[in-house]
């Protein structure tokens, strides 16, 4: 009964809202688990007749069987997003998740590496091997610009402005953004450029695409994880790091800096504000010790 408002979502999610691949997988895989409740529970309905007491039923289902808050969260997210789209398309006349309470989500604190070990990690890299000087260039990069993974691995040649000192970015929902790079992030893109990449047999179709593998093509997000898991254990670091660790660093370091929470909104590409905000809990900590340390009143 669910397969063609499910095939008129995704076409809505690719179409509409310009989704990647996995957004969109994600999203269809929630409603999927909202018909397997309905199945469970013999309720075969469409979705115009779903109600309100339904969905709190299924989210009451989906948390007994142990599924986390933020996945409980995320899920009512994408049921959101169908409903939604079942307004615009009028498959339905009112919108059962209006309200629909998501579970209150503690917000985690992301690991993050002082500039000292954001350091370490970079000189820990093989500068005598094309592979170091590749990965001397994405580092740089990746912390100089804050960038997600998958706008590393998909930056092109044509969205490099180094001689005015930007990059434009293609984040998620292929938004774009112009962010500012480093002095040491150009100069060592430019060294791989002109030293190493220009003596790599390229695919066809991946000519614009900065970072390549000794094979031509564009590197995955797995083979950045890789790289950065085993610099990070020649460095001596022993917190557990990914890609992301330097996004956290690089928005880290800037609040802590007392840069603008907006600006910084604007370089990482958040939608929403409230995303960023999360830095705001470790400055907020990094101000709490320096009371402690500093002002009279504290030190009791």
């Amino acid at each position: 009964m669910w397969e063609p408002y499910k095939k008129g979502f995704k076409a809505w999610l690719q179409l509409e809202k310009s989704l990647s691949p996995n957004s969109v997988e994600a999203y269809l895989r929630d409603i999927d688990k909202l018909t397997g409740y309905l199945l469970t529970v013999e309720k075969n309905i469409a979705p115009s007749v779903v109600e309100l007491k339904d969905l709190e039923a299924f989210v009451r289902w989906i948390h007994e069987l142990g599924m986390t808050a933020t996945s409980q969260a995320r899920i009512i997210s994408g049921l959101r997003s169908f409903y939604k789209y079942c307004l615009i398309e009028q498959i339905s006349t009112t919108d059962p998740t209006v309200l629909l309470e998501a579970p209150k989500l503690s917000r985690k604190l992301p690991d993050t590496l002082s500039f000292a070990e954001i350091e370490q990690v970079i000189g820990a890299l093989d500068l005598s091997t094309p592979e170091g000087q590749r990965n001397k260039a994405i580092f740089e990069t990746m912390y100089s610009c804050g960038l997600r993974v998958s706008e590393l691995t998909n930056l092109k040649l044509s969205c490099l402005y180094l001689d005015v000192g930007f990059i434009r970015v293609i984040g998620k929902g292929d938004k774009e953004r112009l962010v500012p790079v480093g002095a040491d992030a150009i100069k060592y893109i430019n060294i791989y450029r002109n030293s190493v990449r220009n003596h790599i047999a390229i695919v066809k179709g991946e000519e614009d695409i900065v970072f390549l593998n000794r094979r031509g093509s564009r590197l995955s997000r797995v083979m950045i994880f890789l790289i950065l898991k085993d610099l990070a254990k020649k460095a001596g670091i022993s917190k557990t790091i990914s890609p992301h660790t330097f996004r956290h660093s690089f928005a880290t370091h800037l609040v802590e800096g007392g840069a603008d929470l907006r600006a910084v909104q604007e370089m990482l590409g958040h939608e929403s504000i409230t995303t960023t905000e999360i830095y705001t809990h470790m400055d907020r900590e990094f101000l709490r010790s320096t009371l402690h340390e500093f002002h009279p009143a504290f030190k009791k």
